[in-house]
């Protein structure tokens, strides 16, 4: 069972937003037994539209169109699906019930004809309900394959794919199960790994596929297979992850599968262990602060954050003696050990982390190399500080950073 993905609008080819609907509809199908067979972005302009619907009904079973149902004459999409289906479109009387409600309830300008005209939909389609804005998503079918039409605003989108899409496109076809297991590792790049599990991989069986997803200090190995059985499907995944575990286990830190990242694997932890932490950062910039607080449920276990970018911010915000700084310099092991411990003091937290460092391209107030970063660790037992070079280009140093934080921390929480 195929699927492709069509991402309308000028502001993704322009590089204006980044498109993360597709992430999340590639996600959610793989979810259900439903393959991707491509993604595409084309610009708001009918021939095109057109030539991708084409294109994408041979290509696959299930089209789904994101974007282009705003009230704007840019926004084309109702229009030309009706076009390709030889339609009209309609009014929906529930539709303009809706979007009367939305515009009285919660937003404070006047309604207009362009509003109102949200309600129309192409004669065919099955209309799918959206509750958080005035665009609905539309269901058109043609034969044995099925066109969805959804909203751009990544939230109105995913509450229709998961309210849905997903319920109507498992109860419509019969698919497959795919299965994926992601093994977490860090410290050792791609190409070492695939050498100390080359032969694990040349024997895989032909329904399992291993794929590398290197980033910055981690790399992720996903073992993905597909086929009509869940019981057999999960011992078959099952036994790999065993045959390549005692090869790597040195590197390995955890799985990452329904959405179990590091940080949720050190969070959740944390919680069991009855744990808090408190974290201090200069050359992240909040960055570390945001990854363990982007998850719900961060405060069972997260004090807070500070981010003491300049020099003197340490010294007012945190607390760090003047004088380590001067005899030291900002990016140093005793900086780091100073800001992790006073944080955790002043948040009254059981574990401070700490990053101080150059991220480039400039070296700030300190001779230490561009990419020089000292990473902090304070618990009651005492204070230790981790120097590392992250490289030359910030955007490296800051995502790497991060990355060694969270791999430190997993060490530290799982070994005590």
């Amino acid at each position: 069972m195929q699927a492709e993905i069509i991402t309308i609008g000028d502001e993704i080819l322009i590089g204006q937003i980044i498109d993360t609907n597709s992430a999340f509809i590639g996600k959610a199908l793989n979810s259900i037994g439903v393959s991707v067979y491509q993604i595409t972005s084309i610009q708001d302009e009918k021939d095109h539209l057109i030539k991708a619907f084409k294109e994408a009904e041979e290509n696959a079973n299930i089209i789904i169109i994101t974007g282009g149902l705003g009230p704007t004459k840019d926004d084309i999409t109702k229009h030309t699906l009706a076009e390709y289906f030889n339609d009209t479109l309609v009014q929906n009387d529930l539709v303009l019930a809706h979007v009367e409600q939305l515009f009285e309830k919660y937003i404070t300008t006047p309604i207009s004809d362009l509003n109102r005209k949200q309600a129309l939909v192409p004669s065919k389609s099955k209309v799918l309900m959206n509750k958080y804005g005035t665009a609905p998503g539309m269901w058109m079918e043609k034969g044995n394959k099925v066109f969805i039409s959804l909203p751009g605003v990544p939230y109105e989108m995913k509450a229709l794919v998961e309210d849905e899409v997903l319920p109507k496109l498992a109860h419509k076809y019969k698919r497959p199960f795919i299965l994926h297991k992601t093994i977490l590792t860090y410290g050792l790049g791609e190409s070492a790994i695939a050498q100390r599990i080359e032969h694990i991989e040349d024997q895989l069986p032909k329904h399992i596929k291993l794929a590398y997803l290197p980033s910055l200090g981690r790399v992720r190995l996903r073992l993905s297979g597909k086929g009509n059985d869940e019981d057999v499907l999960n011992k078959d995944i099952q036994t790999q992850v065993e045959n390549i575990l005692p090869l790597i286990k040195d590197i390995f830190v955890g799985f990452e599968d329904n959405n179990n990242s590091i940080e949720q694997i050190i969070a959740n932890q944390l919680v069991k262990t009855n744990q808090t932490l408190a974290i201090a950062e200069s050359c992240t910039g909040g960055k570390l602060t945001q990854t363990f607080t982007q998850h719900s449920g961060a405060s069972a276990y997260f004090k807070g954050g500070l981010v003491t970018y300049a020099t003197q911010s340490k010294v007012d915000i945190l607390g760090v003696d003047q004088a380590i700084i001067k005899k030291h310099s900002v990016v140093s092991e005793a900086v780091a050990k100073a800001m992790a411990i006073n944080v955790r003091e002043k948040l009254n937290a059981d574990i401070g982390i700490s990053t101080t460092g150059n991220a480039g391209p400039t070296k700030g107030d300190s001779d230490a190399e561009v990419g020089t970063v000292f990473i902090g660790f304070a618990t009651k037992e005492g204070a230790k500080a981790f120097q590392f070079n992250m490289g030359n280009h910030r955007e490296r140093v800051i995502n790497k950073t991060v990355n060694k934080v969270l791999e430190l921390l997993q060490k530290e929480i799982f070994e005590n």
